[in-house]
């Protein structure tokens, strides 16, 4: 499938899928009944309709492990954004334990990281352009960072390995998350999806050839089930693209000065109708 059809609103993607396969099946029909005359008509009844059940059950197998491999990349997609916001804020909170500008700057570092991710990366994985021998700067510059530090109590050399093995962790998700969102159906698979589908609609018209109306109407049901089963699999076949992809919001809540910024905005809120907002901490 084109990178413009997974671009495509929903709505407009369900327009483009149900319009060709209906049309499809309006040609199938067209060609099986003007051909269905004389000696050819009654070779197209005598096709077994014990022929149907096969061919709709092989077509179901298709997508069903079409729909598998689907369901799979973007369960790991979203299992490879999780780990690496996980790991990044695992990072952030073991900052704090070298307060200061060493703090500072590890902080400052994951948020760039974060934001290259959402407004550059995002965007080049949705086009399949993202390379896998280039190293994020920030995130290398926060693993140099944590190595160079000198700490001096125990505390300190345990949150250190635990900084630098969370970044280690964050990149390994990233590496995931590019080589993840490679992936897809390929043609070789809609090939044989829509050629099975083809030959059982073909079927149905020979079958029923001799009674437009019953093949008019039962084409057009299974029709509506090729429609759905494509749209289904289109709609997720790219786990970074489209209108139901995976979002990088997860990596956005950890972003180090989210939590300091929401407390700004409730701050500089007005007063309410009843006066000034008072806010209590939170324990815990």
């Amino acid at each position: 499938m084109s990178d413009w059809l997974h671009a495509l609103p929903l709505a407009g993607m369900a327009l483009v899928i149900f319009g060709l396969t209906y049309l499809t099946t309006a040609s199938i029909y067209l060609v099986v009944i003007s051909l269905a005359v004389g000696r050819r008509g009654r070779s197209f009844k005598a096709v077994s309709p014990g022929m149907l059940p096969p061919l709709g059950i092989v077509f179901g197998l298709f997508v069903a492990f079409t729909a598998a491999q689907v369901w799979n990349d973007n369960e790991r997609a979203e299992a490879a954004v999780n780990r690496e916001a996980s790991a990044l804020r695992t990072a952030v909170v073991m900052a704090s334990s070298f307060a200061g500008p060493p703090e500072d700057r590890l902080r400052a570092l994951v948020g760039q990281h974060i934001q290259e991710i959402a407004t550059q990366e995002w965007p080049m994985m949705a086009q399949g352009s993202v390379a896998l021998n280039v190293t994020p700067h920030f995130l290398s510059d926060a693993l140099g960072l944590t190595l160079g530090l000198t700490p001096n109590t125990d505390g300190q050399r345990i949150a250190q390995r635990e900084i630098a093995s969370a970044i280690e962790n964050a990149l390994d998700a990233r590496r995931q998350r590019i080589l993840i969102s490679e992936s897809g159906v390929n043609l070789v698979k809609w090939s044989c999806l829509f050629l099975q589908a083809i030959c059982a609609l073909v079927a149905i018209a020979m079958v029923h050839s001799d009674d437009r109306r019953a093949a008019a109407i039962t084409m057009a049901i299974f029709a509506t089930g090729v429609g759905a089963s494509a749209l289904l699999i289109t709609a997720h076949d790219r786990p970074f693209v489209g209108e139901l992809s995976v979002g990088p919001s997860p990596l956005l809540q950890v972003m180090p000065d989210a939590d300091n910024a929401q407390k700004k905005s409730e701050i500089g809120r007005g007063p309410g109708l009843f006066g000034p907002r008072l806010f209590w901490p939170q324990v815990g």
